[in-house]
Order: structure tokens, then sequence, then C-alpha cells
């Protein structure tokens, strides 16, 4: 599945790359002079491939990465820094209400319009503790800068900042359908965060970051907390969108294939409009000081009634690394060391809490460095309330020990091979690479510090690792572990407590603030609140005229190719056994998987599935223990997975269902893959029933989390189940009520087997496998295709009268609180069958 190029080839496609740069930089210097840039600083990325240039606009301060490269996958993005003082949400509240109609493109929601007419490979916009970030990307140049002109124009010059019903819909309002009613409050990012604040990890996650940073930005949540949301008032909203969305506080990238030279022609277009601000040092993120001795904090979380309470602690402890920059090979080192505790179900901080009984799962994300100061975080959930104490020396206690002797070296080796490779490789999945390579960059950049120097990862890792060869392993990583965690006082230890009653207790608070709101009231006012409420939802309900409509710029069908994407195939025999070659260009990595068919599975089997997968990995063999079966993978391969599939197929009422091991390594390594895998499958030893039972543990854990977070893909699961056998065998395997799965959300994401969409070389080998095995052609897909781009508008007009004429015979599937399903099956007798799973 990979291909090699001949070295000559190699050093040819090099020789032209550089070539196209150096012959345009006089002209792109030249351009960006009379489009009112300056260049800053041009580095050749060899880790990526890139040229790599710096501007500065010079009438407002904006920066702008542009990188220059073959890579057809676009990315814009542009990043503000938005430091909130208070956790009403407003950096939040406004990166959903910009989107909500601007200058050039004045109707309600251009965001969903873009959807419908885009090629768009990634089309999003999301908030951090300290900045909003607004990337796109797209394969095809005509759309890429129309999705840029939108983006753009929404950030500057947002219809939201003189539209108070945006601010209301987005954020917060009080609503009141008539004067005898009760008020209630509703908005989008207040119930968003309303859902957010009902997840023990969230609360946990939040709780962390704001006792270990509590005197800068990060003791407030950016993105809201409900009990505080409203009390933004909008011309707080107003007034900190005119502060910080300027681009002198803006810092812009470009990535990909696109000409230099029309990225600044269409940023000076918007830049131009706007002098010099002060933003940019009016929005700088003060430095955490270090404490001077342990914090503790108990904090409780809400708990469904039911069950021992008592075993549904959490606690977590918390580090800050540093108060000042750390250079590239600290960081370096303490990532390694991150994937060293943590990494792996080998890694022996992760394998002891685990094993150790006291509670089912890891909670805390390891090392954390997206924000200006670094931080560590380990902790287990579902602990006992006498064990919480004994969790906190087990850390301590095992840090010590690893200080004292140090990681074996075989493991170190496959840490420094699964990160080298992972950087090599630099496969983002369905996550554009430039998009991963901004967010890397805009990690530093965002502090003012040098963007270039995340991008660069070749010179401090050949550092490690001849410091770790000269010095040894225990030289190099126990003065880390003492200095930054073992003797470093900045540290937090969380506790939450489970409180059945916390959520009804919370409701109540904010009930009767409500009454209080409305004794407070006059009829006249009431009137006056349920007239805005009815012109809000007036608002949201009246269509956009149709000049608003095409104001926002789509593709026509004659922008999108008519054939769809070929994979080349080549399908083989060896002894028997199908095998299926893409012949793409891998850099030299060979992606592979080997598919069995488990159609003959009895149906009673079927729950057991993921746990058999993951024992296949985690449960060692015959000559190997799992620690150092994980050890060996790590330092022969890119990694081994295990998973099982399931789709219909058309044409036939049976599904197919498959158990796939796939696999990656570096073309040289192909032998020891191959023999890994056949070690796994051949040799695995299911004796140990201890290890067995803490899958299951984990299992239930995942579900329980699923359950709280994702009660949408949990309700889309029951509702496959309903519909067809694939279904029901997936949700056997994986859904609420076998509460014995595993499964990787990255890996079982059904590819939709006819779509385009971009893909790196091991997704297109994947798309290609599936289609083999489900029987599709290379002329259904184009039949597929002819059909799609000749709907028409009555195609929908007659699909929308067969979904009318089904309507009430559907099946409805829903997640909700006891509560909820009770006043449902009130309104409509016995409408829910219900099923309590938590």
């Amino acid at each position: 599945m990979c291909k090699k190029r001949e070295s000559a080839e190699k050093w040819r496609g090099r020789h032209v790359f550089c070539c196209l740069f150096v012959d345009a930089t006089g002209s792109h210097d030249e351009v960006a002079e009379k489009l009112g840039f300056e260049k800053v600083s041009e580095q050749f990325i060899a880790e990526c491939k890139s040229t790599a240039i710096l501007y500065k606009h010079k009438k407002t301060g904006c920066e702008v990465m542009s990188v220059l490269n073959d890579d057809e996958n676009k990315v814009f993005g542009v990043v503000f820094r938005t430091p909130p003082k208070d956790s009403t949400g407003i950096p939040h509240i406004l990166e959903h209400s910009v989107l909500c109609g601007s200058r050039k493109y004045p109707l309600k929601e251009p965001f969903v319009e873009l959807l419908k007419g885009s090629l768009h490979t990634f089309l999003n916009a999301f908030t951090y503790p300290d900045r909003t970030c607004y990337p796109v990307a797209s394969t095809n140049t005509k759309d890429f800068y129309n999705l840029v002109d939108v983006y753009l124009d929404a950030v500057f010059f947002p219809k939201c900042v003189d539209d108070i019903q945006t601010f209301q819909q987005e954020g917060w309002h009080y609503e009141l359908n008539n004067p005898s009613e009760e008020i209630t409050y509703k908005g989008v990012v207040f119930n968003e965060m309303k859902g957010v604040y009902s997840q023990p990890d969230n609360i946990l996650g939040r709780a962390s970051q704001q006792a270990v940073f509590p005197d800068n930005a990060y003791g407030v949540d950016s993105g809201g907390d409900p009990q505080v949301i409203p009390k933004l008032t909008f011309e707080e909203f107003k007034d900190f969108h005119r502060k910080y969305y300027h681009p002198s506080n803006a810092r812009i990238w470009f990535y990909g294939d696109d000409d230099a030279n029309e990225r600044l022609r269409i940023l000076s277009e918007y830049l131009d409009m706007f002098d010099a601000s002060p933003a940019r040092n009016e929005s700088k993120i003060e430095t955490q000081k270090l404490f001077s001795k342990p914090v503790r904090v108990v904090e409780k979380y809400p708990a469904a009634e039911g069950g021992d309470l008592k075993k549904n602690h959490m606690v977590c402890l918390n580090w800050l690394l540093s108060d000042e920059p750390l250079d590239t090979e600290t960081e370096l080192a303490l990532g390694f060391l991150d994937h060293l505790l943590l990494g792996t179900p080998a890694s022996p901080l992760r394998k002891i809490l685990l094993e150790s009984g006291l509670g089912d799962a890891i909670v805390g994300g390891g090392m954390e460095d997206e924000l200006l100061q670094p931080q560590f975080s380990i902790g287990l959930k579902n602990v006992s309330e006498e064990n919480i104490q004994k969790v906190e020396t087990l850390i301590m206690d095992t840090l010590e020990k690893l200080v004292n002797e140090g990681f074996n070296m075989e493991a170190v080796e496959a840490s420094m091979n699964t990160i080298e490779f992972s950087l090599r490789e630099n496969n983002t999945g369905s996550f554009p690479r430039g998009l991963a390579l901004m967010l890397r960059a805009v990690g530093k950049w965002i502090y003012d510090m040098d963007p270039f120097e995340p991008l660069k990862y070749q010179e401090p890792l050949a550092a490690l690792k001849a410091k770790i060869e000269k010095e040894g392993s225990k030289a190099v990583f126990a003065p880390l572990i003492e200095k930054y965690i073992l003797n470093n006082q900045h540290r937090v230890t969380i506790e939450m407590q489970p409180d059945p009653e916390k959520a009804s207790q919370d409701e109540a608070v904010e009930r009767e603030n409500l009454e209080k709101l409305k004794k407070s009231m006059t009829e006249e006012d009431l009137a006056e609140l349920a007239r805005m409420t009815h012109e809000l939802k007036l608002k949201q309900e009246t269509p956009d005229p149709p000049e608003a409509l095409k104001a926002v710029p789509s593709l026509s069908l004659q922008d999108i190719p008519k054939k769809p994407i070929q994979i080349p195939i080549e399908v083989g025999d060896i002894n028997g056994v199908k095998v299926l070659k893409h012949d793409l260009f891998t850099n030299d990595v060979l992606y592979t998987e080997i598919v069995f068919d488990m159609s003959s599975l009895k149906q009673e089997l079927l729950p057991l599935v993921p746990l058999f997968c993951q024992s296949l990995l985690e449960m060692g063999t015959k000559d190997l223990d799992f620690v150092q079966l994980n050890q060996l993978i790590g330092r022969k391969t890119g990694g081994i997975s295990v998973f099982p599939f399931t789709s219909s197929k058309r044409g036939s009422d049976a599904p197919i269902s498959h158990i796939i091991v796939r696999g990656k390594a570096m073309s040289s390594r192909t032998e020891d893959l191959f023999n890994l895998v056949n070690c796994i499958l051949q040799d695995v030893q299911f004796a140990d029933q201890k290890r067995f039972k803490q899958f299951v543990s984990q299992s239930k854990a995942r579900m329980e989390n699923r359950l709280r977070g994702s009660g949408h893909g949990v309700a889309a699961a029951r509702m496959d189940a309903k519909l067809n056998s694939a279904g029901w065998i997936s949700e056997q395997m994986g859904g609420v009520f076998s509460f014995l799965s595993y499964r990787d959300p990255n890996l079982l994401k059904t590819l939709d087997i006819y779509d385009d969409s971009y893909q790196l070389p091991d997704a297109k080998g994947y798309s290609s496998l599936l289609r083999y095995l489900l029987e599709i052609t290379e002329e259904e897909r184009q039949v597929r295709r002819e059909e799609i781009l000749s709907t028409s508008l009555n195609d929908f007009k007659e699909f929308a009268n067969a979904i009318d004429a089904i309507k009430d015979k559907g099946v409805v599937v829903a997640v909700a609180s006891p509560d909820d399903v009770e006043a449902a099956n009130k309104e409509r007798s016995d409408y829910f069958q219900v099923k309590k799973v938590l």
C-alpha cells in the first residue's frame, strides 16, 4: 500500500519545488510592499516541505503567516487573542454571533448557506480560554477564496454588534410566551453550557484549570458559566468585539498551493480599512505566578440517584509546570516524558493506576501545552470516598519510584519511535494538515513568540536523542519529574464529590431568581417581554429574502468535477487469500488492513467482540506480557489496532461484518509489522481475568461518559438498530444496552464510501477496501455522482412529500432525564417505552 519513490525522483521533485519559490521571491516582496505589507522573516521548513513567510501589515501591525507548498488542501485562519475577565462567556457568544450575518453577507446564517454550496474540507470556529479561531479549508481554489472572504467580513464587520436580537439568540435572553406563564432563560450558548456543566468530566476540567490559574484569564470560563452568562449586557458584548476583533490583535494564516500574492491582495482590502489599535497590548495574557504551597479544592458535581454514590468520587492532581517560557528541547523532553508515563496501556503511571482497583478510568489529560504555561494533570474517576488519599499517594509514590529506578530502555525506544514516526508521518486524519500546523504555530505566536519554532522538530529531536544516548534516559527524565512535578509546590488536588441533589438545587436557584424577577415586573413590563419574545421567534422563523441569499458565494455545478476520484487498485491472490494493493505515495510508510469475516459468529457473543479486540493487544502472548508486546509494537511500527466493522450492503438483506486488524510501519519494517500481527493473532493468551475485568470497568466508564456527553449519538445508534440488521449488530457490540463496549470512534466512523472528500493515503486505501467489501464498483460511483449532480428542486419536493407521508410511522428514540420522559408520556400517552441506563 505504499509507493517508495526512487531517490533521483525525490531529489528532482525537491529541486523543482525550491526553484519555484526562489524564482518568485523578488516579485512576492514587491507585491507585498505595494499592498502595504513588510516581510519580517522567510524560512524553509523542511519538516513540512514548505516555505513560510511572516508579514506585518504596516498600517495596523496585523501579522500574517503565508505558508507555500504543494498541498491542494488549502487552509486559512484568523485568530484573535480574547482574554475574558469573567465567566459571562463573551468570547464564546461572540464566536457564534459573528457568523450570523455581516456587511457583505446580510443574512441570518451565512455559515449554514456556505455549507450548502461549498466543497470545504473544514469549516468551523472555536473558543479557547484565551483566543478565538476561525479556520476554513478547501481543495477548490474558487471555493477557498469564497470562504476566506465570508470569514473576513464576518469577523471584522458582523451585524451582531448592531443587532441585539442576535446577541439574545446566540447568548441569552428572558423568554416569556404569555404573561401568565413562567419566565425562562434561553440562548444557544446558554443551553450549550448547561449541557457542559452537567457532565462530570467537563466540570472537573474547568475546576482544575480555574484552580491552577486563579490570577489570570484562565481563572474564569471563556465558554461561559450558566449561572453567570445572564449577567452579560449587550453593551459589554459590543465593546468586547470593538476592542479585540481588530487587525492589530489578529494573527492570520494561509497555507497551501494557492497564489501567495492573491492572499495578500485579499487581506489588504480588509486590513487597509483600519488604523492601528492598542488591542495587541491590552489583550496580553498575564503569567500565573507559582504557588508557595499545594492547594486542595473539593467540589460537587450533579449525579443521578441510585447506585453507590460513595464509589463515584473523582480525584485529579494538577501541576503548573513553569512561570517562564520553556525552551524547545525541554518542551520536547516533557512531551516524551508524558508519553512514557501515560501514552500507552503499558505506560507505568497509567498501568499502575488502572491495575490498582482504586478507580475505573483515567482523568486528566497528562501534559497540556496549548496555553501560556504548561500543566500536567492525572487522576482517577469512580473512586470510593475512602480511597481518595490512596490514589494521591499512589501517583506520588509511582513518580518517586520512576525517579529512582528510571524507565527501561525498551519503553524509551518505543516512545521515541512512536513520537518520531507520528511527527514524520504527519497523519492528521480528516483534519487538514495545514490547520494542524496552524494550531501548533499559534500556540507560540499568540503569546508574541516565534511562530516558526513549533513547526521545526528535527534539530531538537536529534539533540534529545543524542542526550539520551550520551547520558542515559534516567539522567534526562528523572530531573524533569523532580523539578516540574515532585518538587513543584504549584500542585492543585481537585476532589469531585457526587451530589444527587445538586442539579435540582441549581434549577431551584434559577427558578427562584426568575420568579423574583417576574414579581418585580409590572403588567406592562410582562407584556413588553412577551412582545420581544414573539418578535425574536418571528425573526428566527422568517426566511432570508432571496437577494440576501444570493449574496453568499457558492460553487456552480460547472465547478464540481464530473468524475469521482479513483484510487488505483490491484487485486491479487496469495495462497487463496485476496490481496488488494493501492499504489500511492505515502512517504515510505506502509499501511495495511487485514480483514476477517465474522458473519458466522453467534448473536450472544456479539457484545464480547470489542473486548476480544482489546484483549488481542492488551493481554499479552505466550512469550511476551502485554507491556513487552506494547513496547515491541512501539519500537517496530507506527501502531497496530483491532476493531469490528459492520455495514449494510445494497441489494442484500444480510449485512457484512468483519474484524479488521490495521497496522502501519516504515516500509523497511514491513516484515516486523506482519510478524507482530501474526504473533498477536496466533499467540494471544486470554488467561488474565483481573485484567479482563479492568477492560469491562473501563468500558462501563466510557459508556457512562458517552451517555452524558453524546446522547444524540446513543439515540442515533438505537434508532439504527431498529431499522436494519447492521445497525442492530453494531449496537450489540457498542451500544448503550451492552455496557461492554470498547470502540475507538476515530476508527469506527463509518465512511461514506461514495464520498470524494479530501483524504490522506491511508484513508484512501481504507475507503477503497470498504468499496471492495461492499462490492461497489467505479461505475456505480459514477452513476451516483451523476444522479446527485442532476438533482432538481422538484426532487427535493418529492422527497419532502415522502417524508411527510411516513412521519407518524417512524421510530423515535430519545435520551432524556426521567422527568422529561414522564412529561412526554403524560402529553402523549405511553409514547416512550422506557429503559433506564443510568
